[in-house]
């Protein structure tokens, strides 16, 4: 599945926010911001405190859940950090800004990853914004799979479950399926 800059990888930056296991400090999160095409990433040690509580509430966004409480949790991240968005032409193609040019960068991150959220929920499922289904795992992600059912966060942790599953069964004792294998 392919996102526009602002669907896909706003969101797959959220849920990197939530998968983050420290409070961000200003040194972790340039690097991350910068992966995921954020080009005002200088931020202060209260700007990335705000991102740290910030990431807290997009948390609330990601696993399984009720639609109504997943448009709930999003709506109330959009209407937090709503701003002006407008029509940028500094590449030479127009384009969505979901902030206002003058938003210092935690405000800009904030409207960037509720306007990713929101995309991703409107334009390709709700159930797109996952949690690892592995036992002890539990990291966000965004499933940009062309079918829609990715249950893990990446190979790794799929492999690793299917080889818990796997010697579950030799030993006799089964552990239970992933979530796509109990529908």
């Amino acid at each position: 599945m392919h996102f526009n800059h602002y669907g896909g990888e706003a969101a797959r930056l959220a849920a990197d926010l939530v998968n983050l296991t420290v409070a961000p400090r200003p040194d972790d999160l340039e690097p991350l911001l910068a992966a995921h095409g954020i080009t005002r990433r200088a931020l202060t040690t209260r700007q990335a405190e705000e991102i740290g509580t910030w990431r807290r509430r997009l948390a609330a966004c990601f696993g399984p859940q009720d639609l109504d409480r997943r448009c709930a949790a999003i709506n109330a991240l959009l209407a937090e950090s709503s701003s002006r968005p407008h029509i940028s032409l500094h590449d030479g193609r127009p384009h969505l800004h979901y902030s206002a040019e003058a938003a210092d960068p935690a405000a800009h991150i904030r409207a960037v990853t509720a306007a990713g959220l929101g995309y991703v929920v409107c334009f390709a499922g709700a159930d797109r914004l996952g949690r690892c289904a592995r036992q002890g795992c539990g990291l966000a992600f965004v499933d940009t799979s062309r079918n829609g059912r990715r249950v893990y966060c990446s190979v790794r942790c799929a492999n690793n479950d299917a080889v818990a599953r796997h010697r579950g069964r030799r030993q006799g004792t089964r552990p239970p399926p992933p979530a796509h294998e109990a529908r």
